[in-house]
């Protein structure tokens, strides 16, 4: 396995965590609808809107370095339920196990990076720094510029994607590996759109998928408790913030929405973009990225 490192988490973790068969891995990039889709893994495995504990703790994030190890896999190992475990790193730097379920949520890049963006400013840094312990978890050291003008240098940005896994490379990589993987029979690619769009589509494939039943008089209450309207309303429940290290628990589910990006560029900035990306990605996986969903 590869192995992946930044200044809050690190990949090496799974090589030391056991896996029980019928568990649940949720790998994204970051603000690809990581949590919205722990919400789903939730609801479906809970089968109420009223769960048992904060979302958090239900779906830990396993290579956070702001939890101790020995604590992480402790919480993971006293769990009883189906168990549904979070994680912003590939494929290739997990154990693939034919008993476990993989899932990746794949959102617009343009989209994701304008998320991220935002999610920046959100980020208590010195917070941060004193949970982890580790001095590269630096404060910017100037004020970023306008969200079009920080994301044409997003596109530009050409560093290593194993070092950088939120560039415009690095999630592409991330997501190119899980296509790679898609005929796998427990590998299952899931885009934020459709999430968006026919959300109990989605839900109800995604059970089916997992061998969940739901009894038919449950769907409704389900699917209502994860839209991002009645998310956002139970933020301080939902969202990754029990160490304290976002500033406004409702900042975190900001818009939800598709298209932002695109309408941030211009044009020869967006044909930029396109070039790029046909130059990083396969242009099956391009396309399904880039397909316009309608509700």
């Amino acid at each position: 396995m590869r192995r992946y490192r930044s200044e809050d988490e690190d990949s090496i973790r799974w090589r030391d965590f056991r896996l029980r068969p019928g568990d649940v891995v949720i790998s994204t990039r970051s603000k690809s609808g990581t949590t919205w889709m722990q919400m789903i893994c939730a609801l479906l495995v809970f089968q109420t809107p009223q769960l048992p504990a904060r979302l958090t703790e239900l779906s830990p994030w396993l290579d956070w370095l702001v939890v101790p190890q020995d604590q992480m896999f402790a919480r993971l190992a006293a769990q009883q339920h189906r168990r549904f475990i979070k994680t912003h790193t590939p494929l290739d730097g997990v154990p693939i196990v034919p008993e476990v379920s993989y899932v990746v949520v794949a959102r617009h890049p343009l989209d994701m990076a304008v998320s991220l963006y935002h999610q920046i400013d959100n980020i208590d840094r010195d917070r941060l720094r004193a949970l982890t312990g580790s001095a590269a978890v630096a404060s910017p050291s100037r004020p970023r510029p306008p969200v079009a003008e920080w994301l044409a240098g997003w596109v530009d940005d050409t560093r290593d994607p194993h070092e950088s896994l939120d560039s415009l490379p690095g999630v592409l990589m991330h997501l190119t590996d899980a296509w790679q993987r898609r005929h796998l029979p427990n590998v299952r690619l899931v885009h934020y759109d459709d999430m968006l769009t026919d959300l109990a589509g989605t839900m109800r494939s995604l059970a089916e998928w997992l061998g969940i039943s739901v009894p038919s008089s449950r769907w409704p209450e389900l699917i209502r408790a994860a839209t991002f309207t009645e998310m956002r309303r139970r933020a301080d429940e939902l969202t990754p913030n029990q160490e304290g290290v976002l500033r406004d628990n409702r900042a975190f589910f900001r818009e939800g929405r598709s298209r932002a990006g695109r309408e941030l560029l211009g044009a020869t900035d967006y044909a930029r973009y396109e070039r790029i990306v046909a130059e990083l990605a396969p242009a099956d996986l391009v396309r399904w990225l880039h397909l316009v969903r309608q509700a």
